[in-house]
């Protein structure tokens, strides 16, 4: 795990300060960094040393001097590739995953080679003779890659802060389309960012730059739609057990010591339980919690920890956040609007004074249906195809006018009275945008200016481009393709990646596995979200006897935090100067429909309190980077 960062130029330039992007990397590589450099082309790398301590630093070369890397991530197959180039007759210098992706890269070339790893990887390779980069993310995007390219040339980083640090004359200049994307998703998909002159390489892709210039981009690699299996679910239970176990142990991999964040809810439990059945060891886990209950899951955590007698870590947190924000902010470079960035760092920085590495259940809920909607989008689907559609419309506009009788002097409601009323007449793609939408399009039209939305990429066709790439089978199936596809890979691994990054540790999951990946998606729907709102119904089956009885049986909690007491005491302040008084937002946002987003908050509308958080962020954002419009 490390910090990656270099250039490619199409003319000299003598401005560029290659060594305060290496040092804004330090926290992702405390243990050591390096770089090589002629007039053209740069790469830089700081370590953060987990296999082969002494032997694996970067940029590295190939024997011939040929061909340089510098690579941020894990290659966890890497000594089954290791093996078969020694079967080929290459010889090693090292025990690294590095040499084994150079030597891989050398003999099979980037296609070939992209389809052999197993791992989680952003890297950058050198051909010096042509004066190429071949550039990678991973398939399901757990290391980030951000580019600028123009007339200078092309330049790549791990964070977008970098790239600033790196060319002084970048422009700053705000991109209003990944604002429009912020606004409605609470975080900007690849390839767009904040920031005008500067993209995300998505995951699952490769790119070929030569002299300066992007020569190709594609994808390299997708989840089969078509694929199903159909196997029996007694079976599909025991080839879970043994595939998670697996994707497990060889994350387990590290000559630093290991341990793994346990919140106490089904994904991190799971990962813990098989963790404590490979590790002759007590395996070392790392729960937070806060003041207030309806955010506290350390009783949970420390039931599954004595079960399975880890070595267990609490931390009840008291957070600054008015102090931790801005640097949040800082290492991701753009907004965003997902509240569990703080409490996601509090936890790494807890584990990072124990560990250096630290697995988590990351991705559980995209392959095993975790989400509320999924049974919400499920439920309505089964009712089209039953065509009952109709008949529930009925039901719901009946239970309402009964509940109004009964209750005279409470407020009437009308239908649709939920979330889930508005959600019958639309169809599947409008459920689905709708549910995930922070501010709707009506309600963006009205808090954009005119001219910033006029030839932008709406979020709902970037939705609609991605629902139709994962179209095939099952809605189901379906719908948890499409979330590995936008959420997943474009907000929960970055957040994972830059709060885990900035405390100098390395995060892995082994649900990010993408061979388990594959095999799950093709399981039927119903192994996954069973009757009666059974959510990762395959998951608790699988691993039912390895924690306590009845432990799988309470509600999904959400890993967040008390947003609503920050935003009404320590922030509140802050949150009333920056969006009223300073008008941080104007002229991008219609200052009127801003303040009434804080004034009717304040006032006991607490249903606005996501609005206004992410209003705020992207106003503190602004203020903090000092970015312009």
């Amino acid at each position: 795990m490390c910090g990656i960062v270099g250039y490619s130029l199409a003319r000299p330039r003598d401005n560029l300060r290659l060594a305060q992007a290496v040092s804004s990397l330090a926290h992702r590589g405390p243990d050591a960094h390096g770089s090589v450099q002629d007039e053209f082309t740069a790469l830089a790398h700081t370590r953060l040393a987990i296999i082969d301590l002494r032997a694996g630093q970067q940029p590295m070369h190939s024997d011939d001097g040929r061909y340089v890397i510098i690579f941020n991530g894990e290659i966890y197959n890497f000594p089954s590739l290791k093996a078969e180039l020694a079967s080929l007759g290459e010889t090693f210098n090292s025990h690294s995953d590095t040499e084994v992706l150079l030597r891989t890269f050398i003999r099979y070339g980037l296609e070939q080679t992209l389809s052999k790893l197993r791992g989680m990887f952003a890297f950058a390779i050198w051909e010096r003779s042509t004066q190429t980069l071949y550039l990678a993310r991973d398939r399901l995007g757990v290391k980030p890659l951000v580019y600028h390219c123009g007339p200078d040339g092309f330049f790549f980083a791990s964070e977008i802060q970098t790239l600033l640090a790196l060319d002084p004359t970048l422009s700053r200049r705000i991109d209003p389309e990944g604002v429009l994307h912020y606004l409605a998703l609470r975080y900007i998909p690849s390839p767009w960012t904040a920031w005008q002159e500067i993209r995300k390489l998505p995951p699952a892709h490769a790119m070929v730059v030569r002299q300066g210039r992007i020569e190709r981009l594609f994808r390299y690699w997708q989840i089969d739609p078509q694929r199903q299996i159909d196997i029996p679910f007694a079976e599909a239970v025991e080839q879970l057990q043994q595939r998670f176990l697996e994707a497990t142990k060889i994350r387990m991999i590290a000559d630093v010591p290991l341990g793994a964040f346990l919140s106490g809810g089904v994904d991190s439990s799971v990962t813990v339980a098989a963790m404590a059945q490979l590790s002759p060891q007590a395996v070392q886990t790392f729960a937070i919690g806060f003041q207030q209950q309806p955010f506290n899951e350390l009783p949970f955590a420390r039931i599954a920890a004595e079960h399975l007698q880890t070595r267990h870590h609490e931390t009840i947190v008291e957070a600054k956040v008015a102090e931790l924000l801005p640097r949040l902010l800082h290492h991701f470079g753009e907004p965003i609007g997902d509240d569990s960035i703080l409490p996601t760092f509090m936890v790494a920085q807890a584990a990072r004074q124990q560990v250096t590495v630290s697995l988590t259940g990351d991705g559980a809920d995209e392959l095993f249906a975790g989400y509320r909607r999924h049974y919400h989008l499920h439920a309505l689907d089964r009712l089209e195809q039953w065509q009952l559609l109709p008949l529930w419309g009925v039901i719901r506009r009946t239970t309402l006018l009964v509940e109004n009788c009964l209750r005279r002097k409470a407020r009437r409601r009308s239908f649709p009275a939920t979330r889930a009323d508005a959600l019958l007449p639309l169809n599947q793609l409008q459920r689905v945008q709708s549910l995930l939408m922070t501010f709707s399009a009506e309600e963006r039209q009205a808090l954009l200016a005119e001219s910033a939305i006029a030839h932008a990429t709406l979020p709902e066709s970037w939705l609609a481009e991605r629902w139709l790439a994962c179209a095939g089978g099952p809605l189901l199936n379906h719908l948890l393709r499409f979330d590995s596809a936008t959420y997943l890979g474009e907000n929960l691994l970055a957040k994972v990646d830059i709060t885990s990054m900035m405390n100098s540790l390395e995060c892995r999951s082994p649900f990010l596995d993408h061979q388990l990946v594959e095999w799950v998606s093709a399981l039927p729907g119903h192994y996954k979200l069973a009757f009666r709102q059974r959510h990762k119904h395959l998951l608790k089956t699988a691993f039912a006897d390895r924690l306590p009885p009845g432990f799988f049986q309470r509600q999904k909690q959400g890993f967040s935090a008390p947003v609503n007491t920050w935003m009404q005491q320590e922030l509140a302040t802050e949150i009333k100067d920056l969006l009223l008084g300073n008008k941080q937002l104007a002229p991008l946002l219609n200052q009127q429909r801003v303040e009434n987003v804080v004034q009717n908050y304040f006032s006991g509308q607490q249903k606005e309190g996501k609005m206004l958080w992410v209003l705020f962020i992207l106003g503190k954002w602004l203020h903090s980077m000092q970015a312009t419009w």
